[in-house]
């Protein structure tokens, strides 16, 4: 008893209440977001769209996503992160409600748009919001936790998804809503308003020249991380784009890629509550360089997979190296973000997600077109690359966070 009460003080111990109301609406949302998981599906069968024009409209819900994550990031800075959680949950509720009785499909591609940056409006006010409330000693814990979640909830929606597809589309995307709007409330009973105006501390300000999107935006610091964190990004978007081709050539039925799929969430589900306490004693760019070559370890074996349980062996090896990955690299990116521009940080950082999104199916399938089982040895090398990469970059980025720390201490001292 004693055994498992220490690991879960290792594990979630510390963390304020509003942390947890922050994790249990990121959870709710996430474990109801699953209408779009099947938005393709529901436009071919149910309206009769062609799978072009499908693809479109999931292309346009893409496009609204990169515009909402930096409106979110703006707005979470100007309006606060209570209101701008508020107002994205509140509007994507009510355009997944719209969308569920919608026929035409032009209104379909618009809602979907709208859909799109109502859905990516939130996430970097959550994250601000934690780094807002969160010592920053139990912060890595937290975004272990909340990357457990966002995990947890996928994992749920999927479930879910199939069983209400079958049932009714139109349920489908009211479920969602509802999940939304449920989330939308325990934010509006339970979160405060987290944002506190500071004096801006970055070095445009001391310049005279007010801090704001275009400061994150010219960053070379912040910017070789988010580099970095985009080849990740292509790297874990290899399971959802190419790989699933990858396994048809093999011979492999779909059961195979749900499986191969399925490993990887169950074991980030069980086995992620454990990474704090495994990677504290290290340094960030260590941990970070070690994950990345898991990765590319992983990805780079599918070059000699042709069965099952290659494939599976090979994902076991790259969802460690993503779940390593996940705390230090949410930390690192809160860690070099001026307090007052926290939120315009994650929405630049989180732009990656949508840029490899595109760029992975794009030439990953011209690549595998191209060089056949060879194109995992560039993936490989790709990993390889930014692994280097963090090693390389990381004295630098901690001479950043030390000066960010110093200059945000001063305000305090001189005021004492």
């Amino acid at each position: 008893m004693r055994g498992l009460r220490r690991w879960w003080d290792d594990t979630a111990g510390g963390l304020p209440a509003t942390f947890w109301y922050l994790w249990s609406g990121l959870l709710i949302n996430r474990a109801g977001a699953f209408a779009l998981l099947f938005l393709s599906l529901y436009l071919t069968a149910a309206r009769g769209a062609p799978p072009s024009l499908a693809g479109l409209v999931v292309g346009a819900y893409g496009i609204g996503g990169a515009a909402g994550t930096l409106l979110g990031g703006v707005l979470a800075d100007r309006w606060g992160r209570r209101a701008t959680l508020l107002a994205a949950h509140l509007a994507a509720a009510g355009l997944m409600a719209a969308l569920a009785f919608s026929t035409h499909l032009a209104v379909i591609a618009v809602l979907a748009t709208l859909v799109g940056v109502a859905h990516s409006m939130p996430s970097p006010a959550f994250v601000a919001a934690i780094v807002d409330v969160v010592p920053e000693a139990r912060r890595s814990r937290a975004f272990n936790l909340q990357f457990w979640a966002f995990n947890l909830g996928m994992a749920v929606a999927s479930l879910l998804a199939g069983l209400l597809a079958e049932a009714s589309f139109v349920a489908l995307f009211l479920v969602d809503a509802a999940a939304t709007l449920t989330a939308a409330v325990v934010i509006a009973l339970k979160v405060p308003e987290t944002l506190t105006r500071r004096p801006a501390l970055t070095p445009r300000a001391v310049a005279g020249r007010r801090p704001g999107l275009h400061t994150a935006l010219t960053d070379r610091t912040f910017l070789v991380f988010v580099a970095l964190t985009f080849l990740l990004a292509v790297l874990t978007m290899q399971t959802s784009t190419i790989m699933p081709l990858a396994m048809r050539a093999d011979g492999l039925r779909p059961s195979a890629y749900g499986l191969v799929v399925a490993l990887g969430g169950a074991l980030i589900v069980v086995g992620q509550l454990f990474v704090p306490r495994l990677i504290e004693p290290y340094r960030k760019s260590t941990v970070l360089a070690v994950s990345t070559g898991l990765m590319a370890l992983g990805f780079g074996a599918l070059t000699v997979a042709d069965g099952l349980p290659l494939y599976l062996g090979a994902a076991v090896v790259w969802t460690i190296g993503q779940m390593l990955a996940a705390p230090p690299n949410a930390q690192i990116n809160a860690d070099l973000a001026p307090p007052e521009l926290r939120a315009r940080y994650q929405s630049v950082f989180y732009l990656t997600f949508p840029a490899a999104s595109f760029v992975a199916p794009a030439l990953g399938g011209l690549s595998l077109e191209r060089l056949g089982e060879r194109h995992w040895l560039v993936v490989g090398a790709l990993g390889l690359v930014a692994a280097a990469g963090h090693l390389l970059a990381g004295p630098r980025r901690e001479r950043r966070v030390a000066a960010l720390r110093a200059a945000a201490a001063e305000p305090v001292k001189s005021a004492r």
